[in-house]
């Protein structure tokens, strides 16, 4: 379980920092092939500023995850992983719930079922 729930924790952190990167760095070019269809094409220079902001947070809770994989002592370490992976549940469900349903599904549930194994080890 120990090795499923690190396995689960780096899955949705690298999730996360492939966001950071498409919305920090590629969301004028990437950015419009991933999200063809939920923005115009002409929104994506305008909001570039804020999608790198986006990235950003996005960049702090993939840090947070890998730093969870590094703590030597395990019940911290499921601490930390237990806050962050839930934050990243949060903003998964707000988007789901606010920006498209996919949202639910790409980043929440990864999201979930980490958490779940980390709580049931």
């Amino acid at each position: 379980m120990q090795l499923l729930s690190q396995i689960l924790i780096a899955l949705v952190a690298a999730e996360h920092l492939y966001i950071l990167w498409l919305e920090m760095f590629a969301w004028e070019t990437r950015g419009k092939k991933v999200f063809r269809g939920a923005m115009a094409p002409e929104l994506f220079k305008p909001t570039k500023t804020m999608a790198a902001n986006q990235g950003l947070y996005n960049g702090f809770l993939a840090a947070g995850l890998i730093w969870s994989l590094l703590i030597g002592e395990p019940a911290w370490a499921d601490n930390v992983a237990v806050f962050f992976l839930s934050c990243v549940i949060v903003a998964g469900v707000y988007g789901g719930a606010t920006a498209g349903r996919k949202i639910f599904f790409v980043q929440a549930l990864p999201a979930v079922l980490a958490l779940a194994v980390v709580l049931l080890k």
